[in-house]
Formats: C-alpha cells, structure tokens, sequence
C-alpha cells in the first residue's frame, strides 16, 4: 500500500473549497454579472473570482503544481501533481438565486485522483475523500445506502447543455430511469448529486457530456464511502469522456443493464462523448 498523500494537500483543498463557498455566499443576491457561455451555458464573475483565487493560493503555496479548472483551463508545466477545480458547479442555479451550488476540487498524482472536497455553502456541508482511507463529512465518516433494488432507489441526474439538441435522447433515457426507480430528482449541481450518492441520500447517479472537474472529487468521495463509480456503458470511469454512472454498488448492476437495454431498444445516434 502506499502511503497516504502529503497531509498538506488536503488542508489546502478544505482550505480552497471553504474560502470559494464563503465568497459564493457573501455574493449571492448581489448584482452579479452574468455572462453567457453557450445558449444556457452560464458564468458569472463569481465563478472567475473564485478561480482566480484558487489559482493565487496553489501558485504560491505549489508553485510547481499543474492547475486545470473551468473558466482558464490548464495551466503548468506537466507536473505529476495536478488540481482539478471547478469554482463554481451549479453556476445556474447560482445566478437565478437557488440553493444548490458547491466548489469541488480534486488532487492528482500521476494522473490518480488521491485527495477530493467538495463543499455546499447553503448547508455548510464539507465533503472530503483521500484515496485508500474513507470519505467524510464534516469529519464524520460516510457511506453509501444499503438499498439493493432500483425500484426502491432514489437516483439523480442532469442535463447537458446541449439538450436542446439531445432532448429525445436525454429525456428518454430519463423516462426509463423514472419508470424503474422509486423517484428521480435532478438538482442542478454533478458534484452535490455525486456528494449526495456517497451520503446516502441518493442510491444512484448518471450523466452525460460532463467535464473533469465537474465529476473527479465527488466520484472519489463515492469510491471512499463505499460506492461504485464507472462508465454508462460498464467500462472503467474516464473523466475526460463524460460519461459517469455512480451507485451506492448494490444497484450498479441494474441501472447498467437499464442503460444497455435503452441503447439497444432506440435508433438515434449515441452522442461522441
């Protein structure tokens, strides 16, 4: 086994992830502008405030650490040690005033996610996760459901910003979920969804055409409660393509085989990612 990561890397993310959720709050409601990435695709000066000082911190405390986040990217020299940021996910939420956003953050070594955290500033609730060692909340150790049905499941979901363009699809795949689970909730947020599937709250999650720093942290934070993390299709999770299924491991198997059915069952075109 090797040995837990530098004690310095995850103070620094509870540190980054806290500080982001304080300015959120502290901004929320004002007169904010917004910006338009795309039809719906939004971001707001909070979101670039934030990552901008995220990027102080790491620059000055890990001078030799790579840095990708959402609004400028990636930015380093190929190092080994890298931070995935997303400063604020749940930006529409955010701009229209509603309740459910976060700042999640993931660490890298050698392109394996060790240290995750997440924090959800309305709740002031603090997710944690280091690889090998266990997921938290607010200090208290997490795990996922017991539930083994998908008809006594509650799952979660949200929609790409290209569903203007996918909705047969997107909404579809949803209406099978909802015919098979107990219910079906979209909050607006992967990061909070992924949170809450490694607390219990949710026994499932899917999604498509997400980024890495949308889905890295939570999905470790899962792993660490318990939980079982993989691809739409079964294969291993790649974050760069998208395509994330999370569970609490009990379920994993039925919503794959829900998933396969729906693509074999349908003609439209699987989207690229």
């Amino acid at each position: 086994m090797s040995p837990p990561p530098d004690p310095r890397f995850l103070a620094t993310a509870i540190e980054a992830v806290v500080r982001a959720g304080d300015i959120q709050i502290a901004r929320l409601g004002s007169n904010v502008r917004v910006d338009k990435k795309g039809d719906i695709d939004l971001v707001t000066e909070v979101d670039v405030d934030v990552e901008r000082m995220f990027r102080t911190l790491v620059a000055t405390r890990f001078p030799d650490h790579d840095v990708l986040a959402e609004e400028m990217g990636q930015t380093g020299n190929g190092s080994r040690y890298r931070w995935v940021f997303d400063p604020l996910d749940g930006t529409t939420n955010y701009a229209h005033g509603i309740p459910i956003f976060c700042s999640s953050l993931a660490f890298e070594i050698d392109g394996r996610v060790e240290v995750g955290a997440v924090y959800d500033p309305n709740r002031r609730e603090l997710f944690t996760a280091e690889r090998g060692v266990g997921a938290w909340l607010n200090g208290r150790p997490l795990q996922c459901s017991s539930s083994s049905l998908l008809v006594e499941s509650v799952l979660v979901t949200g929609f790409p910003y290209d569903i203007h363009e996918t909705l047969e699809q997107v909404i579809s795949l949803f209406a099978a979920f909802v015919g098979r689970a107990r219910a079906v909730r979209r909050l607006g947020s992967a990061a909070i969804d992924l949170c809450w599937v490694a607390a219990g709250r949710m026994d499932g999650f899917w999604e498509e055409r997400l980024q890495p720093w949308d889905t890295m942290a939570g999905a470790l934070i899962v792993e660490e409660a318990g939980g079982r993390v993989s691809s739409l299709d079964g294969s291993a999770w790649v974050p760069a393509s998208g395509r994330i299924l999370a569970s609490n491991g009990r379920i994993h198997e039925e919503m794959l085989a829900l998933v396969r059915d729906f693509h074999a069952d349908r003609t439209f075109p699987r989207t690229a990612r």
